[in-house]
Parts: C-alpha cells; structure tokens; sequence
C-alpha cells in the first residue's frame, strides 16, 4: 500500500515524500516584489515537504493584486528568489513556483503608473481587496484585448522561464481562486464573444495555450497547473464546472506536465475529483475539502488511491516540521491568523519545530 511517506518521481523530480505545502500568500516581499532573507528561510525551514510549492508570484507588474506580493519579472526579483530555491536545496528540498496573475482582483493603488486591474471581462467582481491603504471595494477591470491576452501568455513563459533560472524545479500556473485563468474558465467572469470566450472550447482557450506556452519554454516535466472546479471564491460563479473541467483536462493531458493540483471546496466536489483523476494519468496533487484546515486524516486519500500528493496550507505554516509531525501523530502548533499577511517574523519563520 502507498503511503504519504513514500518517495515519487514526478516526471524525472525524486519527492521524499508526498506531502506538499500549498501555495500560500504571505505578503512579506520587499519593495519591488523582491523576496527577502526571511522569505528564503520560512521555505527552506519547510523544505521537508516531498513538494514545496510558493505563494503566488505575479508574472507582470499589472499581475499583482495584493500588497508586498512578490514577482518573477526583475533581475533584483529573480537574483533574490535564487537565494530561496539554493536555501531550499541545500535542505534537499525540491520547490516549485507558483505563477499567479490576479486580474480582476486588485485596485488601482496597488499598480503604479496609472495602470488598472484586467479581466477577460469588464465584470467586477463583488467584494474587497486590503491594501495599504486600507480596503477597498474591486473595481470594473479593462477588458483584456486579443493582443494583450497573447502578451499576457508570453508574460507567463517568461516568468516560467525566469524561474527556471532562478533554480526552481519547476512551475505551477495559478488556475484557481478566481484569478486570471479561473476567470477565463468561468461565465460569469469571461463573457466575451470571440475566441476566447462564448463555449467551452473558447472559455479554456486561455489556460490551455498558457499551459503549452509554458510547456514549450521549460518542458512540460517542469510544468504544471492548479485548478478549482466550482469554487466560488473572489465572486466566481460555475453552476455546471463538469463540462468545462473534463474539456481542459482532456487536453492537458496528452502534454505530459508534471501534476495537476485539485482544490476542492465542498464534500460533494469530490466526485468531478475522482473524474477528472481518471482522465489525467500524471500525478495529482490534492488540496482536499475538510473542515477547517486540512488535518492528519488527509494522508488516507493517499492510501485511497484519491491522490498522489496531499498539500498542506494552514497546518504547514503552523508547523514546519510538519511530515515529522505528521509520521509521529503530533502534536501541532496552534496558527496565529493575526500573523498570516505581512510583518516581520513573527508568524512566520518563528514557529518552533519538535524538540525546540
């Protein structure tokens, strides 16, 4: 029986195990989204994971849509985010980087130059965003033109570009939680009438030819992309995300990325899980619905065959010893909310380790 604790090869990439940390925003990077010394030493102090995957990194200055996120599109950017994979390795991690454009999630006062939030549509979504000055209601983003959405993809493969030069293992296009891709996939986001939107085929146009944009960069052992069917989180709305879902898969799926990474929002997603798992024949990493944070009881999902790979948000940032804490039953530190986005290192790289 496979067990969490069992090593993987993802596509040509030896796991010591097959717990991940999840992709987490932690708003910590310095001006200039540089990730900082204190960013190099929380991934690397959790390095233990079989998989450490980044918080959203913005492929473009107009990709960010939270403050103090860090980028993949700066010299400074890429020098500093090579002193993380370096600290992550010398641990005998393995770290990929999520690739993030937020769209239509954000606000004019957290892009320079004038520029303003963009969407697949002139939709805002309902809600706020926190910045720096305070919260503030989303705006309508520009709708994206054909030629900025081509631009847009280049912008993805050279972010992936540069993070293979950074020394990430790999990437992870951020496809989920009603960013810019999610946007694209979902109607009530994406209600435009020319390629890249109106059917099925249209509303995946834009993931897919940013996966194989990707693909054709850095290959696609090093590439790879999360999803959340039907999550309705940042105002998106999917009734029906079966179709839509089996459709882009099916035509990942013969490209041979490294995982698809599921999020499931509900219990009953399960099931478009289990689907989508048997029309993939890569590795699928699984950030399962639970209660709360997701718990021990996640690693059966391995034994179960559900998943390849279980991630970890909120109990990894807890506990970043966590695979031992996990192979001995506990205990677990309790998370400090107050201390998830921005500051300094407290809430951050000071969490103690077992024996501390």
């Amino acid at each position: 029986m496979t067990t969490a604790f069992d090593s993987l090869d993802l596509a040509g990439t030896r796991l010591a195990n097959r717990i991940a940390l999840a992709p987490m925003t932690r708003s910590r990077a310095a001006e200039g989204g540089v990730p900082t010394q204190l960013t190099a030493e929380y991934y690397a102090q959790r390095a233990s994971a079989g998989l450490v995957i980044t918080e959203g990194i913005q492929p473009s200055v107009v990709g960010q849509g939270y403050p103090s996120t860090p980028g993949l599109h700066s010299d400074e950017q890429i020098a500093a985010w090579r002193k993380v994979t370096d600290a992550v390795h010398d641990r005998g991690g393995r770290i990929f980087a999520q690739i993030m454009h937020t769209g239509r999630i954000g606000h004019p006062v957290l892009l320079p130059d004038g520029l303003t939030p963009v969407g697949a549509s002139a939709v805002a979504a309902t809600g706020q965003v926190h910045t720096h000055v305070g919260p503030r209601d989303f705006v309508t983003p520009r709708e994206i033109t054909d030629t900025e959405v081509r631009a847009t993809i280049a912008d993805f493969a050279a972010a992936a570009r540069a993070a293979v030069d950074a020394g990430f293992d790999g990437v992870e296009l951020h496809g989920a939680n009603g960013y810019l891709i999610h946007q694209f996939l979902a109607p009530n986001s994406n209600r435009r009438t020319d390629e890249w939107g109106g059917s099925v085929e249209g509303r995946i146009r834009f993931a897919l030819e940013t996966v194989r944009a990707v693909v054709a960069e850095i290959g696609a052992a090093r590439t790879a992309i999360r999803l959340s069917p039907g999550n309705r989180y940042n105002d998106i709305d999917e009734p029906a995300p079966e179709a839509t879902y089996s459709a882009l898969v099916q035509a990942i799926e013969p490209l041979g990325l490294a995982y698809l990474h599921l999020v499931e929002g509900a219990a009953d997603d399960r099931a478009l899980t289990e689907s989508l798992r048997k029309q993939f024949n890569g590795t699928l990493v699984l950030n399962p619905a639970s209660e709360g944070a997701t718990g021990p009881d996640a690693l059966a999902l391995i034994e179960q065959g559900v998943a390849d790979i279980v991630s970890y948000g909120v109990l990894f940032l807890a506990n970043p010893d966590l695979p031992e804490r996990l192979r001995a039953g506990g205990p677990y530190n309790t998370p400090d909310n107050a201390t998830f986005y921005g500051g300094d290192h407290r809430g951050y790289t000071d969490y103690p380790v077992l024996g501390a």
